[in-house]
């Protein structure tokens, strides 16, 4: 293991967790994607293509549980990098049929690029507000089964989630937006912008 390559990667999503506690606080985050934010994932999201073009995905066996775990949100953050969350996505579906990640890591990500890209995700791990203000999943593919295939990925049953983030949306301050349609046209356009329309 490398544990020096461990210790960067936990740093970075820690780094990450700072920079959303900072703009939190002001309630930034809440109204579109502040560029604080995207800086903060951009910049982590260019450190793990260096370490995925050395040594393919970081899993536990190279830098430790934790560390994977690290990776795993530094990739689901850099959501401004479609070519490298679908490359990703790739290698963690490779390292989770090896065992050597869980199998959650690539079903998350695969929602998370199906939610940017408009498209109805697999498991309802990608929550959003709805234009009524309430937070709860996108759109899910066969909706029926969603808990069927998140328990085929060791995932609690939708929900349980759902009540979770919303009880974490409510105790950090996260707000619905003020204006659902400008933010909705906003997103569209950055999702155009940056390649995933």
């Amino acid at each position: 293991m490398d544990d020096g390559l461990r210790q960067r990667l936990i740093a970075m999503r820690d780094e990450d967790r700072r920079a959303r506690t900072r703009l939190a606080e002001s309630g930034a985050p809440f109204d579109g994607y502040h560029p604080d934010m995207q800086a903060v994932h951009d910049a982590n999201a260019e450190a793990l293509a260096d370490v995925v073009a050395r040594i393919g995905w970081p899993d536990a066996a190279a830098v430790g549980e934790d560390g994977a775990d690290a990776a795993w949100t530094i990739v689901q953050h850099a959501v401004a990098k479609p070519d490298f969350l679908r490359f990703c996505l790739g290698l963690m579906r490779q390292a989770a049929s090896e065992g050597r990640i869980p199998l959650h890591h690539p079903a998350m990500l695969e929602d998370r690029i199906l939610f940017l890209e408009g498209r109805p995700q697999v498991y309802g791990s990608a929550l959003d507000w709805d234009p009524r203000g309430v937070l709860g999943p996108t759109a899910i593919e066969d909706a029926e089964r969603v808990d069927e295939r998140r328990a085929a990925v060791g995932l609690p049953p939708l929900a349980e989630t759902v009540a979770a983030l919303r009880a974490r949306a409510k105790r950090d301050g996260e707000t619905p937006p003020g204006d659902p349609q400008a933010r909705q046209r906003a997103f569209e356009a950055w999702a155009k912008r940056v390649g995933w329309r």
